[in-house]
This record gives C-alpha cells, structure tokens and sequence, in this order.
C-alpha cells in the first residue's frame, strides 16, 4: 500500500515509481560543453581538484545539473544523467568532468580520513576485513547510507559510470522517509527506539588513536526535516568490536526496519550503464548492489567514480 504521507515524493515505494522519473536526459548542448573543457584541459592542464564550474562556460550543464539539484532535495531523491560520452575521453578527463558536474550540485567533500576526495568504486581482489569496505570488493553490498557513523554525513552520493560490470551489480534504492513512515504506522514503540544513538564501526576512517566506534541515531530530525542513517551490518560491527551486547529495544527496532527495507514492495533497481551519472539523496534514502562478475581483460572491469556533496561542516572527512 502507498505509505501514510505519499503526497511528499520521497516517501515513495514501487509501485508508484517508474525509470522515466529518475532518468536525466543530458542535452546535446551541454555535451558540447564538456567536450569544450576537455579540449581547454587537453591545452592547459589543471589538477582535478583546483576545477572549479566557474572556470567554463557551461550555461546547459547548470540548467540541467539545477534540475538534478531539484529532483535530489525536493523530489524522489533519486537522478540518473544519461548520459555522459566517456568513451570520447581519458580516464583522468573523464574523472575531470564527474567532479566538475558534481561542484554543480554543491560542495564536494573528503570521503576517507586521508583526505581523498574522488573514490573509485572497483573490485581491489582484496579479501573482506577489518577496514576493507566491501565497496572495493565485488559482493553484494546491503541497504545502507554512506559513512552514517559520521556527525555530518555526505548529503548528496554521485556515482559515474567508466565501465559496468560483465553481469550483476544491480542496483536498489529504497526511500528511508517511507520506511519511517511504515514503522510509525505500525511499530510506533520500536521507531522511538531508533531515535536514540547506535554504535556504528568507522571502518578504520579515523586516525590512529581514535575510537573504533562512533555512536549516532538511525533517525535524525534536524532543521531542514527528517536526516537518516542506516547499515546493519555496521551497528553489528561494532558489537563485535566493542564487546557490547546491542540492547533488544534496538535490536528489535534494527529488525523491524531491516523488514520494511528488504520488501521487494519497497525499492526500485536498475543496472547504470557506462557514462550515467547517478545522483542518490544520502540523507533520506538507502541504497544497495548485488554481486557481480568482471570481464577478464582489466580495461573492462567494472569501474565506477564516486562523489560526495554536503555544504555543512568543513570539507575534511570528520565535518
């Protein structure tokens, strides 16, 4: 059934989603430009990171990287640009543009302690560890925000599209806003529970001397509305790394809303093909991938470029 408030696009569920509505298409005009700033890079080379939007001209890209702006924090959460011509361009002109288009939604901001500011998404061939975040591995990754141990998570999650994988690595996405919405309905004792603080794993993103484990609510309310964070697998991490038995409140409240999130009902799935640029809203929706399997050839693995946006805090991993 449509969830309580479905009036507010980012409380949607399936059935009332549809690809038309998350597909960006991008302008014939707005590739010219980017073909333009490759071209002026190709003469006058510049780090990625001293890039800024206001050193082109790019009247399209803004109208169009507006719209996505608007989709992301008005409507369902959810871009997908479709799409860049990566196959024109360099691995580093490539990465030149992703992070171009990404300043056009706002402030791109450090996604590891180390200060890295672009993160590739790829299979390392490292086995599953302690620090190793399965996003450099080729297994499912479960419904999750990203880095929701920190005060200030990334706002806004952009992932660029270099090359997809041979089979697998389906995406899901799922809308938090609705998820709270059911449990208000139906678990309204467990949903309180979910307002107060967890432990999460940092993964290791912190310096040497820091704790292991950071403490922060599933459910926020903040100024601008409702904030979520949201990754099971971390809050049972942290368990283990702590020695800390999770109380059964929120052990019950983790549960009922691992039931509402992993409702086929519930999220829409796509598989992003080279060049799209997906934008997802970090704050009020989660997302997912299964597996996947490379192509043998190592220029055909799968690769993606990922971007975080948030305008709050400073620009350093721990805002």
């Amino acid at each position: 059934m449509p969830p309580a408030n479905a009036f507010d696009r980012r409380a949607w569920v399936r059935s009332t989603l549809s690809p038309s509505e998350w597909i960006v298409p991008l302008p014939a005009g707005a590739v010219d430009e980017l073909e333009s700033v490759v071209d002026s890079l190709r003469r006058e080379p510049l780090p990625i990171l001293l890039l800024s939007p206001t050193q082109f001209s790019l009247p399209q890209c803004r109208l169009v990287m507006a719209a996505v702006a608007r989709q992301l924090r008005e409507g369902i959460g959810l871009a997908v640009l479709d799409r860049l011509p990566v196959e024109r361009f360099s691995a580093e002109e490539n990465r030149a543009l992703g992070w171009l288009l990404g300043s056009l939604l706002g402030r791109l901001v450090a996604q590891k302690w180390d200060g890295t500011m672009l993160y590739d998404v790829r299979d390392t061939g490292r086995a599953l560890a302690y620090g190793v975040r399965r996003s450099v591995t080729n297994l499912d990754l479960q419904f999750h925000t990203d880095a929701p141990w920190l005060a200030e998570p990334p706002e806004l999650v952009g992932l660029l599209c270099l090359h997809p994988s041979l089979e697998g690595g389906v995406s899901r996405f799922v809308s938090l806003q609705t998820a709270h919405a059911e449990l208000e309905r139906r678990q309204p004792e467990l949903l309180s529970r979910l307002y107060a603080p967890f432990p999460w794993d940092r993964q290791a993103e912190h310096a040497p001397d820091d704790s292991k484990v950071a403490h922060q609510p599933v459910f926020e309310p903040t100024a601008s509305g409702l904030r979520c964070r949201y990754n099971q697998s971390l809050i049972e991490n942290a368990e283990s790394l702590t020695g800390a038995a999770l109380d059964d409140a929120g052990r019950d409240a983790l549960a009922a809303m691992s039931t509402v999130l992993n409702s086929p009902a519930q999220w829409v799935e796509f598989t992003i093909e080279k060049g799209q640029l997906q934008y997802l809203n970090n704050w009020l929706f989660a997302h997912s991938r299964t597996p996947f399997r490379d192509a043998d050839d190592p220029e055909r693995k799968r690769h993606l470029l990922r971007l975080w946006n948030r305008d709050e805090g400073r620009q350093t991993f721990h805002a």
